[in-house]
């Protein structure tokens, strides 16, 4: 089952379940993921957006409702940022186990070696090969860092 099939029928469930929050968040994700097929038929990919796009939607979503969590806390709106952080929740439980900081540098490394960079003109490879393969379970902002050392103690 497709992770587009997993999320509408856990909608079915949350709506038979009377549960708003996970209604209104499932429906918010279901939005997203069709702007983002509407936005694949203009670049003439007839079959919509892939598992990989949807992936890495649900990250910018997390990412989206943890920094208004906190600006709503910032503020003083607690029940706000309850919400946020209760719908980040549910968009999570859609995303792989993250990776922790050592796998991440292992992957980093072999793509390196495997691009066969030689100088931060390379960066670009080894960051594309690493969203190839880890969209969704990286941390690419620490991927990027790691990379950017490798690369700058091999120049």
């Amino acid at each position: 089952m497709s992770l587009r099939d997993t999320i509408l029928e856990d909608l079915k469930v949350a709506m038979r379940a009377k549960d708003q929050v996970r209604v209104s968040t499932l429906r918010l994700i279901q939005a997203a993921v069709k702007d983002r097929d509407i936005a694949a038929r203009a670049e003439d990919r007839c079959e919509g957006c892939e598992d990989t796009e949807i992936l890495t939607l649900l990250q910018k979503l997390v990412k989206q409702r943890e920094e208004s969590a906190r600006t709503y806390e910032d503020a003083g709106r607690l029940d706000l940022a309850e919400r946020e952080v209760a719908e980040a929740e549910i968009v999570r439980a859609y995303l792989p186990e993250p990776m922790c900081d050592a796998t991440i540098a292992e992957a980093a490394e072999a793509a390196v070696n495997e691009v066969e960079a030689t100088g931060l003109k390379d960066m670009g490879k080894c960051m594309a090969l690493l969203k190839e393969r880890y969209t969704g379970r990286m941390d690419f902002a620490k991927a990027g860092k790691q990379v950017k050392t490798l690369l700058q103690s091999r120049a």
